[in-house]
């Protein structure tokens, strides 16, 4: 009685709906009504209304949104009998439309997330073995050794922690290569790595040969094993002391639980935060996804595995034969198949391991390349939509991750549509000035306030934009590449620890600049066809401040791939730890108030420090998370500083065995809170009206910084043309 209850007024509910919808109103009944409903969302933003209010704000703006849906869909299309409107027309419609389903597969996804699970860590009872994978193909020793040892370090049973390094690149097939260098350096990383291993007390393997790439290796290191639990980190994501206390006990609670993965936190900036520097003060952009989506995506239990930071049920990935390695993206695939089987996930939001960003436009480019491809692949060969054995949000939810990688094709659209009509006078959208006002861009307000409705403190106004458009230029043929022929894309390791010594253009900048000038004569020609033609000056104004939003977004990306020189070569992380420093046989008392995996500054309280300690081996004591006496760890003091009653002292870590790798892991990665201290601090919502203006002042002075690299770079060839010419002419 009750279910059919709810039928009916679901049934009744959704015909007022569409009756809303599809009521033909003038021009004036619509802005009045846009304005309305915009003065009510920003009333409840205003309040903070949360829960309840929270949905019905977002139900205001989807009645907009779905009215808009309907207007565009019976007014604005050009006539097919006209092809050169119809056909772009159509493309940019259905643009829209992709827009809008992923506005309605995220309303579904995050309107209402799961809140964050609290610690479980003092709760276990039992603890199972647990096999730790560090799968590895080209990182050097240096950043290995200190991942190896964080997990080693972890607070677990030792006698049923068993960490493995699942080294790839020194394979027997590499070192025997018929290539003698390469052959040459697979076999002294062979020895280098087995010796790591060696010191550290974990396990080294590789295999005979490199197939099935990550997938292949991690299913290497299952033949080998035999613990009840595997956790997986990637190369470079050292995990905190807590991490098996706050993830295995929740196999113990579900028996059909196959998955617990944790956030990627990263402590350097991705090319865009360092190049914009808001890497202190704004979410990065994998915190909407960590933040937010994943505990939506939890609550439909379709939260997936992310290839690291993760515990998984090794009885689970044996029922499908290990983990999936069709598609380059073996985690969410993997992750597909395990839900598809009746096997359950659970995400932990809490950051509990700290990793590296590529440090490069074009490395982190070459990611999102291949995230890109494998989304791809899993939707090509494995159709979630139609995957046997999940349930509809499962469906949903997997649709939602694959479909967005998508973007690329709507941003084109989004970036050229314009210039159909600035250049070539083509109307692929017919409406008049006053009816983009009452829908058109009631619409587009809408949207931007739903979205910060839905991500707020996660994600900050047009800059999900931003990251979209500077990621279509090279994604866009990516996507094309692996529509065409599904099998072609290959897995390519992402470069780690990178660094940028001096300022210069991205190598791969060159196609954001023609944009950007394309977009400069078409603001020209707006200018000139107002002026040429004022009776058609409402649809030309229109057109041209859509073009200006596309020039203030393309002006910001020439700032992005303006990489930025960098001094340091790590990442530096605050603390605040008491420790003994010693160098010429003084001991002095001092604390070390940042860490980096290379380096420490330490402030010492002595204002006299002698100056000629500068290039002296000295060394600090501490007291690691891990027992109660003090270590030492060698280093070298690269500068003084005298600041008042203290000097502060940079330090380079000299590692000369498995201790002082245990002692840098102790010291940078072991504290969790630290990382949740620092989210926190940037995590906070400026607002629809406050956010954009801050974005459009950090555009103005992105475009200006990019130009000036621009030019910069061409000096170098005029100088070289000028030296040729000299040459040529004596």
């Amino acid at each position: 009685m009750r279910k059919a209850r709810s039928v009916i007024i679901w049934a009744v509910v959704s015909l007022c709906m569409i009756v809303l919808i599809t009521l033909p109103v003038n021009l004036q009944t619509q802005l009045i009504t846009s304005i309305t409903v915009v003065t009510v969302m920003a009333l409840i933003k205003v309040l903070k209304g949360e829960g309840t209010w929270r949905l019905v704000a977002l139900a205001f703006g989807t009645s907009i949104v779905l009215r808009y849906v309907y207007w565009r869909t019976t007014n604005t299309l050009p006539p097919v009998n006209q092809l050169e409107n119809f056909i772009p027309g159509l493309l940019l419609y259905l643009a829209e439309m992709y827009s809008v389903a992923m506005l309605a597969l995220s309303l579904f996804i995050v309107a209402t997330p799961l809140p964050s699970r609290p610690s479980r860590a003092a709760k276990n009872e039992r603890f199972p073995h647990v096999d730790v994978f560090v799968p590895s193909y080209n990182e050097d020793a240096g950043l290995l050794g200190n991942t190896l040892a964080a997990a080693k370090a972890m607070d677990y049973p030792a006698e049923k922690l068993h960490v493995w390094l699942l080294d790839d690149g020194a394979t027997l097939q590499k070192r025997n290569s018929g290539k003698l260098l390469e052959a040459q350096a697979a076999a002294a990383r062979h020895i280098e790595l087995k010796q790591l291993c060696d010191d550290l007390d974990v396990h080294y393997l590789t295999r005979d040969r490199n197939e099935h790439a990550k997938a292949g290796n991690l299913n290497n290191g299952m033949k080998h094993s035999t613990g009840e639990l595997i956790a997986v980190f990637d190369a470079d994501h050292a995990p905190a002391r807590d991490f098996l206390l706050e993830t295995v006990g929740y196999f113990e609670d579900d028996p059909k639980l196959f998955l617990v993965q944790t956030p990627h936190f990263f402590i350097n900036p991705d090319p865009l935060e360092r190049n914009l520097r808001t890497f202190d003060k704004m979410p990065s952009e994998n915190e909407m996804f960590y933040g937010i989506i994943q505990r939506g995506l939890d609550k439909w239990n379709a939260a997936f595995f992310c290839g690291s930071a993760a515990v998984l049920s090794r009885k689970a990935l044996e029922s499908q034969n290990g983990f999936s390695g069709i598609s380059i993206t073996e985690d969410c695939e993997t992750a597909l198949a395990l839900h598809g089987s009746g096997w359950n996930s659970i995400y932990v939001d809490k950051p509990l391991i700290a990793g590296l960003q590529p440090a490069t436009f074009a490395s982190f480019i070459g990611q999102r390349s291949r995230w890109a491809q494998g989304m791809m692949q899993i939707l090509r060969f494995r159709f979630p939509l139609l995957k046997r054995g999940l349930t509809i949000p499962q469906r949903f939810c997997y649709m939602s991750s694959t479909l967005f990688w998508l973007f690329p094709f709507p941003r084109t659209i989004f970036l050229f549509a314009p210039l159909f009509y600035l250049f070539f006078d083509l109307e692929i959208f017919t409406a008049s000035g006053g009816e983009f006002l009452a829908y058109t861009l009631a619409y587009m307000l809408v949207n931007l306030m739903m979205q910060n409705y839905l991500y707020g403190s996660f994600r900050w106004p047009w800059i999900s934009e931003l990251y979209e458009y500077v990621q279509t230029v090279h994604l866009l043929p990516a996507v094309v590449s692996v529509m065409l022929n599904p099998r072609k894309p290959t897995f390519k390791v992402t470069a780690k620890d990178e660094s940028i010594a001096v300022s210069r253009l991205s190598e791969i900048s060159r196609p954001f600049f023609v944009i950007f000038a394309v977009q400069i004569v078409a603001l020209i020609i707006t200018i000139y066809k107002i002026y040429a033609e004022p009776y058609k000056a409402d649809v030309t104004l229109v057109v041209g401040g859509w073009n200006v939003i596309n020039l203030i977004m393309a002006g910001c990306a020439l700032g992005v791939v303006s990489e930025r020189g960098e001094r340091a070569s790590s990442r530096r992380v605050r603390v605040n730890r008491r420790c003994e420093f010693g160098a010429n046989g003084k001991w002095y008392t001092a604390s070390i108030e940042d860490v980096s995996v290379h380096g420490a500054r330490l402030h010492i309280f002595n204002k006299h420090l002698d100056e000629m300690l500068v290039g002296a081996v000295g060394e600090i004591r501490f007291r690691p998370y891990s027992g109660a006496d003090l270590e030492t760890l060698p280093l070298i003091v690269r500068n003084i500083e005298p600041s008042g009653d203290i000097s502060n002292v940079g330090c380079q870590y000299v590692p000369k065995s498995a201790l002082d790798h245990r002692l840098i892991a102790d010291l940078m990665f072991a504290n969790s809170d630290q990382w949740t201290q620092f989210q926190a601090s940037r995590r906070h919502n400026p607002g629809l009206i406050r956010g954009t203006i801050w974005f459009l002042g950090m555009s103005f002075y992105q475009t200006s910084r990019g130009l000036v690299y621009f030019f910069r770079s061409m000096r170098p060839e005029r100088e070289a043309q000028q030296q040729a010419a000299k040459v040529n002419a004596g």
